[in-house]
């Protein structure tokens, strides 16, 4: 059942004060996940949007750091970082959040949840590849929370690109002529229609389990985008950056 989550064993949730200098506006935030799977590829930063408010997820406060980002608040169970980091982020200024180990969400949830709670409308996460197949899969898969359905997600993980859309949402998708998009519906079965794609969907209902919206291809730049009429849709460029856009 989604909604408000439980506390963890042991873990406390006390009033979370804003970080200096920001008013809770926080419109845009950056969650940098931690580098478990390795650290962002530093062609990522150019492409990030300019921030209200950048939060660390664990050792993203490596990552963060690694691509030039100043972070407002770092938050979990600090397994994973250095110490000397968050050593450096306290001296820094930055506001440290820590959970108990045994906890019931992961530190990217707890990112996200932090985000939110300082007013960001819009987040971007940004993860490296790689690393343990679960934790993958359980990061990408907390974005699409009903919790988070009022924001605009999206997240740049290792070479690719993904967005969350929920209908009645129409995203564009941007990219080059030729390069790849896929789009996965999630939680149950979602009616797109897309234009400026090499295989169009008009109206057409995606199943989960079905590899029917897999591999559709930018035909148009201008104009490919991705209209959800009803469920919830990742839309994934898995090379986006290689495409330079």
């Amino acid at each position: 059942m989604d909604g408000p989550p439980a506390a963890g064993r042991g873990e406390t949730r006390g009033t979370r004060r804003t970080p200096e200098g920001d008013q809770g506006a926080g419109r845009v935030a950056l969650v940098v996940a931690a580098v478990t799977g390795g650290r962002p590829d530093p062609r990522i930063g150019p492409r990030l949007p300019a921030p209200d408010l950048v939060v660390a997820a664990d050792s993203g406060i490596a990552a963060a750091n690694a691509l030039g980002l100043p972070v407002d608040l770092l938050v979990g169970d600090l397994d994973s970082a250095e110490p000397a980091d968050v050593a450096a982020a306290r001296d820094a200024g930055t506001l440290v959040e820590e959970h108990p180990a045994e906890k019931d969400q992961i530190d990217l949830e707890l990112a996200l949840d932090a985000a939110c709670e300082l007013g960001a409308k819009q987040i971007v996460v940004v993860a490296g590849a790689g690393g343990r197949l679960d934790m993958a899969l359980a990061n990408v898969a907390v974005l699409t929370r009903e919790r988070y359905g009022s924001l605009e997600v999206e997240g740049w993980i290792g070479a690719g690109w993904l967005a969350v859309v929920r209908a009645p949402d129409r995203r564009l998708v941007a990219g080059r002529r030729g390069e790849l998009v896929s789009l996965l519906p999630v939680g149950g079965a979602a009616t797109v229609t897309t234009e400026g794609l090499r295989y169009p969907l008009r109206g057409e209902a995606l199943l989960p389990g079905s590899s029917r919206g897999i591999s559709n291809e930018v035909a148009d730049p201008e104009t490919a985008s991705v209209q959800v009429e009803a469920g919830v849709v990742l839309v994934v460029r898995p090379e986006a950056l290689e495409a330079g856009t």
